[in-house]
């Protein structure tokens, strides 16, 4: 059953007034949360690795209407606590409270066996789809407890809840992200305005589902911007008293 609210549509200010920082935000499901963001009125900050492919996502919510979005590219394998740091001197510097932090950035690495797993795959999928969650969320709590009430949203995957032969060091990395869900959300319970959720948005269309299915039709699964008014609605005041849970995008 959806954690929405029954026909719930977002408003168009719905985000009015937050700053919502996305990751992977320059394709697929980090671009349409961003979009969307944009959309109901939030200030968005687009993290990706390609920096024209930000500028893209940056140009499409200007042309929208949208507030001037802010840009942070940066190469999640190859980052370093110091680049983090820079990302946060970046947000301090635009005087942000932090409202929102989607963490979506992820990558699939090798459908393989684990015995047969490079130790260069297992290293770069553990860097990007876990490390760069603790390491982003360590340097940007004080721009969290900054904001009235902050929600993170940690995007997950069924793989990530039970294992499936063959999915590796992502599925790992997806249960280590559920992991780091539920020991921050207790930290926070409580103690902060700060709430933290995974969300497992399903099968959907994007690069990242064809190149782990590669025989499934494509258009058996909904598009990314189909599904968006469940990160929206997670980061809206109207789910200030969920937290720590495992959610799902699809039944």
């Amino acid at each position: 059953m959806s954690f929405l609210p029954s026909n719930w549509v977002p408003s168009s200010n719905e985000l009015l007034g937050k700053t919502v920082l996305v990751t992977g935000a320059s394709d697929g499901i980090g671009r349409s949360v961003a979009l969307a963001c944009a959309a109901v009125g939030a200030e968005v900050w687009l993290l990706a690795r390609q920096q024209s492919a930000l500028e893209t996502v940056y140009d499409e919510i200007l042309e929208k209407g949208g507030k001037t979005p802010g840009i942070i590219p940066v190469d999640l394998i190859k980052s370093d606590t110091e680049t983090y740091q820079q990302i946060a001197d970046q947000l301090c510097d635009a005087d942000i409270a932090l409202d929102g932090l989607v963490h979506n950035a992820s990558i699939l690495g090798e459908r393989k066996p684990l015995a047969h797993t490079s130790l260069e795959s297992w290293r770069d999928v553990l860097q990007v789809n876990i490390g760069s969650i603790f390491l982003l969320t360590r340097f940007l709590m004080p721009l969290l407890q900054a904001a009235p009430m902050a929600s993170l949203i940690l995007t997950s995957s069924g793989v990530g809840r039970r294992g499936k032969a063959y999915w590796g060091a992502y599925a790992v990395s997806k249960f280590a992200t559920e992991g780091f869900m539920q020991v921050l959300a207790d930290e926070l319970r409580g103690t902060s305005r700060i709430r933290v959720n995974s969300l497992n948005p399903g099968a959907v269309n994007t690069k990242m589902r064809r190149a782990a299915y590669p025989a499934e039709p494509p258009n058996n699964n909904p598009l990314p911007e189909e599904l968006t008014d469940h990160w929206v609605y997670l980061l809206s005041d109207l789910s200030q008293d969920l937290n720590g849970a495992a959610l799902n995008v699809q039944s």
